[in-house]
């Protein structure tokens, strides 16, 4: 191998793990934002906008990893997750679920991005990772409070779902603006690589 190739290497490797940080710090960032927004159990924040950025612009595979050192920070006890909270508890959370399926909306986004590198495959794969990280997070809210948390009086189903109407309308606009913006943004990223 030559001195080039290696350097070439460890440049490489080394802006992967500043862009894994970067979008582990944009999630503490994002979760807190509007730190104390909470509606139905459910903080209101700007997560899910990140993670699908984390995918799009870092690869299925990047992109997964940061939101795993993400998760794990946080589960290490700082206070990066929403309301600025952290622990091991949190795994018991209602709303631990959304956390658990950034990973999967990253690893989504990217694989569609990957696959489909256009306008319309960059706006389709932010959707898809909304629509990932909402079947995960609303199930697992739901199953929480069914199951180890006590849940409300006359609580269904169609509740958990009814109370994710009230962030829908922020996702969806800020899922479809991820798109538009890394399409532009990873032309760019990718001159560095």
């Amino acid at each position: 191998m030559t001195t080039t190739t290696t350097r070439s290497a460890n440049h490489s490797r080394t802006l992967q793990l500043v862009q894994i940080a970067m979008f582990a710090a944009l999630m503490a960032i994002g979760a807190n934002l509007t730190a104390y927004l909470v509606i139905g159990g459910v903080p209101i924040t700007l997560q899910t906008f990140f993670a699908i950025l984390a995918g799009i612009l870092l690869g299925s595979r990047l992109g997964a990893i940061s939101m795993i050192v993400y998760a794990l920070i946080g589960l290490a006890g700082m206070p990066v997750f929403a309301e600025f909270s952290g622990g091991m508890d949190t795994l018991i959370s209602p709303t631990f679920g959304f956390i658990v399926s950034f990973v999967f909306v990253a690893f989504i986004t990217g694989a569609i991005v990957e696959r489909f590198s256009s306008k319309k495959g960059f706006i389709v794969a932010a959707l898809a990772g909304l629509t990932v990280n909402y079947l995960i997070g609303t199930n697992w809210m739901y199953a929480a409070y069914k199951v180890w948390f006590a849940a409300p009086a006359g609580f269904t189903y169609k509740m958990a779902w009814a109370w994710m109407a009230v962030p829908l309308p922020k996702d969806l606009i800020l899922a479809v603006l991820a798109g538009i913006f890394s399409f532009r943004l990873k032309p760019l990223i990718q001159k560095y690589k």
